[in-house]
């Protein structure tokens, strides 16, 4: 990494400490020393065991589950750099927890992920370097700056490997599995050269005992369907859309999501379902537990360790997420 007149720092939380000695290869930076410590009662302690006054210094931590803890510890950390006199800190979260929340859906709810964005600040953080919110204007829910990164090419770049002559013949299709993640799918379907299909979704009224009823709006009769989403929890309507794709004629069926949650029995539905193969990047830790054969893991740790570089310089950032530039990314992931 470039020399800069001022130093730079990297901390991580307990949330995903291979994706943080990760960046910290790719930067060729040794990865700070800090104690984490739980006290008798359950509350969280941090010691920081390095001086940052003047540092700039950058904290990865997804808030993945357990979320709650994530999410204080994370905190703590902020706080200890803010009294420690660091100069700046830069919170680097591979995934954002409770993004999903980002509306009121009904009355009397909260917005979480304001309160989220409301919490880190108020902590200390003066800058966030993110990955496929949920919901894009939750940027407009900080008062810092926020580099909004996608990992949206990167899952591309796999599938252009694994299925190069079915997408020379076009027989390559990728699919929405809702109408709100269209502008996803066309992202990836441009970096594919690929047609698009979205899954259609709504409520049936017709026939009992069947809550939803799945019309697919596109050809994918006799065709690789590639399912793409930004988070994968359960696992219950994506695996829902690819039996619809199957229904309706596509020969085989891939899914990919750039945030791999996998919470209750996503790994048993993804095993047991028709999905050739399920890819996500490693924004959140991939358990052992959870380690089968159908997923895959990809490394997008290089591109979060190029924002950091970029950050620290002073150098532009949005050239790792404007449109225009998104064919040209996959070279930090050769």
């Amino acid at each position: 990494m470039e020399a800069s007149a001022r130093g730079i720092k990297i901390f991580s939380g307990s949330a995903h400490e291979k994706f943080a000695r990760d960046i910290c290869e790719s930067l060729s930076l040794p990865l700070a020393e800090r104690q984490i410590f739980r006290f008798s009662d359950g509350e969280i302690g941090v010691s920081l065991q390095e001086s940052v006054r003047g540092i700039d210094s950058f904290v990865i931590q997804p808030t993945c589950e357990p979320v709650n803890e994530n999410l204080m510890e994370l905190l703590i950390i902020i706080d200890a750099l803010k009294r420690a006199s660091t100069w700046r800190i830069n919170v680097v979260l591979p995934y954002f927890g409770y993004a999903r929340q980002d509306r009121k859906a009904r009355p009397r709810e909260p917005i979480t992920s304001k309160l989220v964005a409301n919490l880190l600040q108020t902590a200390g953080a003066d800058r966030v370097v993110t990955a496929d919110l949920h919901a894009g204007q939750i940027q407009g829910f900080f008062d810092i700056p926020v580099d909004h990164l996608t990992g949206i090419p990167l899952l591309a770049m796999h599938f252009k490997r694994i299925l190069k002559n079915e997408l020379k013949e076009g027989r390559v299709v990728t699919v929405s599995p809702d109408i709100g993640g269209v502008v996803r799918a066309r992202r990836f379907a441009e970096l594919l050269n690929s047609e698009i299909a979205i899954v259609d979704k709504r409520r049936s009224h017709d026939v009992a005992n069947k809550s939803e009823v799945m019309d697919i709006i596109g050809k994918v009769g006799g065709k690789i369907a590639i399912l793409v989403d930004d988070i994968v929890d359960t696992a219950g309507s994506i695996v829902n859309a690819g039996n619809a794709l199957i229904e309706h004629g596509a020969s085989r069926v891939y899914a990919c999501a750039v945030h791999g949650v996998l919470s209750g029995g996503a790994v048993q539905r993804i095993e047991d379902s028709c999905f050739e193969e399920m890819v996500f990047t490693d924004t959140i830790p991939l358990h052992d537990e959870k380690r089968i054969p159908k997923i895959t893991s990809l490394s997008i740790a290089p591109l979060f360790a190029e924002a950091i570089r970029r950050v620290h310089l002073e150098q532009s950032v949005s050239i790792l997420f404007h449109s225009k530039t998104r064919r040209k990314q996959g070279e930090l992931f050769d």
